[in-house]
């Protein structure tokens, strides 16, 4: 029993016996959040972690952090939309942390220094897995499989790997020195690659599951989707992403004086600014709006807004919420369309009927029209598992539905994200229910996702407003030839950008629940500490005042009720 004096001073050390943590109704727990930006990636990238070591100067760590999750930030960084900006929690204090800047130089950095992923060797009973298709999804799907200790082939039909990200995406883009640089890195780890290889020409499915323990298709589309209009078709109708491929591969595209492309997504985009570099005049008509604050995703055009823009500055005339009422043909050729005022109007679950506005047509005189629709999968040696569906329907781990053993990822899936990034995290997430195959083991694949914590549970007096570093592109002038047109940012600049993440949801060590625990409460397990793990709360002490997760600058403290 402590014994009180006259004066009503304690004696040293007295105060311990009074265990004033039974007062408390509340109490703080240490509690990691997901960040907006991981859950905003499709690929699977925690920037909060990789930005942080950037800060700190630790460029190799922090790509280390960063390809454990994407191998391609080279070209992720170059051609992503970045929705882990659009979720950036800073974006609603004054900016979003330049993410994908810093993705692109990490990568950069590793292809001019020479960094590897350093794996161990595949053990000699490694599995036998295949992949077929060397674009983004199957590239992704090998090199976790290899983190993996699975031996994986890398099947594909052309004469080099890369899919569609060497076949229709142009060099002021994507420049092939990159893109051939981060696939040769991928390789080099222990993937065989077969190139020329064709399912059906060269091997046949029945040989392809009895080889190998289990098998991932990346096929991508590669087949355009018919397009006419009331069943009339010109006789010298090409789609967006056959002319695309053509420029890639031969640097030549047909030569127009006015041209209309049909469709609201990236081929479209590609093919306008290479029509309108050619010298014709482009307009891209879209039933979508074109994407600006207030405008639903749903109701956008899927092409990134960046890309929008910078075709806007090289000429193209964009006609949003229209489509083509008409083909004006002499003969079978063409020689204008007939526009027509639409929109699209919400059914529920996510469906939409676009709707007509009689009385709002025009009259458009172009000498072509290029659909940029979409494409399908090119069945050839598959048809057996597409049953005539255009798309494979696969489960929450990428399982092809009613095949065991075979999984599908990238722009081949029904639902499928059709974005680099989107078939990047496929992959990876196949190659987790593909380990669990091969070994035997059950894999449930996450059915939800935890909520990111939102700016509203952060402690913005901590933080100062700081200008974004924004990235500097060509003259519109300028951008002639296949030069590319974003330069990226310094390493200057990337730095002071990582200096402005908030940390959402992490732990920063910044003492302030230690330094201002009025009860001293909160414990450190080391002098200088760097993460979340070197705090304790002395919970006989701790009265729940939660002053601690009031201060917090990141959220990382929760006050919950106490447990009975």
């Amino acid at each position: 029993m402590p014994v009180m004096t006259p004066g009503a001073f304690a004696y040293p050390a007295t105060s311990l016996t009074f265990k004033t943590g039974s007062w408390r109704t509340m109490r703080p727990l240490y509690f990691e959040r997901p960040a907006p930006c991981h859950n905003g990636c499709p690929a699977g990238e925690n920037p909060r972690d990789y930005l942080a070591r950037v800060a700190e100067g630790d460029l190799k760590t922090a790509w280390a952090t960063l390809v454990a999750a994407n191998p391609l930030p080279a070209i992720t960084g170059r051609v992503c939309d970045h929705p882990c900006e659009n979720a950036c929690n800073r974006g609603r204090f004054d900016a979003a942390v330049a993410i994908h800047s810093c993705e692109r130089l990490l990568g950069d950095e590793a292809i001019r220094a020479g960094w590897d992923y350093a794996l161990p060797p595949l053990s000699l009973d490694a599995p036998k897995v295949a992949v077929v298709g060397a674009g983004p999804a199957g590239l992704s799907c090998a090199y976790h499989l290899r983190r993996l200790n699975i031996s994986v082939t890398l099947i594909d039909r052309l004469p080099a790997a890369g899919g569609t990200l060497r076949m229709a995406l142009p060099g002021y883009r994507l420049p092939r020195t990159v893109l051939d640089a981060e696939i040769e890195r991928l390789l080099a780890i222990g993937i065989s690659f077969l190139p020329d290889t064709s399912l059906g020409r060269d091997l046949s499915l029945e040989e392809l599951t009895r080889e190998y323990a289990a098998a991932f298709l990346g096929p991508g589309r590669h087949r355009a989707r018919p397009w006419d209009v009331d069943g009339r078709i010109p006789s010298d109708l090409h789609s967006a992403f056959t002319l695309l491929q053509d420029w890639v591969a031969f640097g030549t595209v047909p030569k127009f004086r006015s041209a209309v492309i049909v469709g609201g997504g990236n081929s479209a985009i590609d093919m306008a600014r290479v029509l309108a570099r050619a010298g014709t005049q482009v307009h891209v008509v879209t039933h979508d709006s074109l994407p600006s604050p207030g405008i639903a995703r749903e109701v956008a055009m899927k092409a990134a807004p960046l890309d929008i823009h910078q075709a806007q500055e090289e000429g193209v005339i964009f006609h949003a919420e229209h489509g083509i009422h008409r083909l004006i043909l002499r003969g079978e050729k063409v020689v204008g369309v007939e526009l027509v005022r639409m929109k699209k109007v919400a059914q529920g679950n996510n469906v939409f009927d676009i709707v007509p506005f009689e009385g709002t047509e025009t009259v458009l005189h172009v000498d072509q029209v290029i659909p940029a629709v979409g494409q399908e999968v090119e069945p050839d040696g598959m048809e057996e598992l597409l049953a005539k569906r255009p798309f494979f329907p696969v489960d929450d781990a990428g399982g092809l539905t009613g095949h065991k053993g075979i999984f599908v990822g990238g722009d081949a899936r029904l639902h499928a994200w059709g974005t680099v990034s989107g078939a990047v995290g496929d992959g990876r997430r196949a190659a987790a229910a593909i380990q669990a195959y091969v070994l035997g083991k059950s894999y449930d694949a996450p059915k939800t996702t935890p909520s990111a914590i939102g700016i509203e549970e952060l402690n913005l007096h901590y933080f100062e407003h700081a200008p974004r570093a924004e990235e500097p592109f060509l003259f519109p002038k300028d951008r002639l030839d296949n030069s590319e047109i974003a330069g990226g940012l310094t390493l200057h600049q990337v730095t002071t950008d990582a200096h402005r993440c908030f940390s959402c949801g992490n732990c920063m060590a910044c003492d302030n629940c230690w330094t201002l625990c009025p009860d001293q409460a909160v414990l450190k397990t080391r002098e200088l500490a760097f993460d979340g793990s070197h705090y304790r709360i002395d919970y006989d002490y701790c009265k729940g005042c939660g002053l601690c997760a009031h201060e917090c600058p990141v959220g990382y403290i929760a006050m919950i009720t106490e447990p009975s």
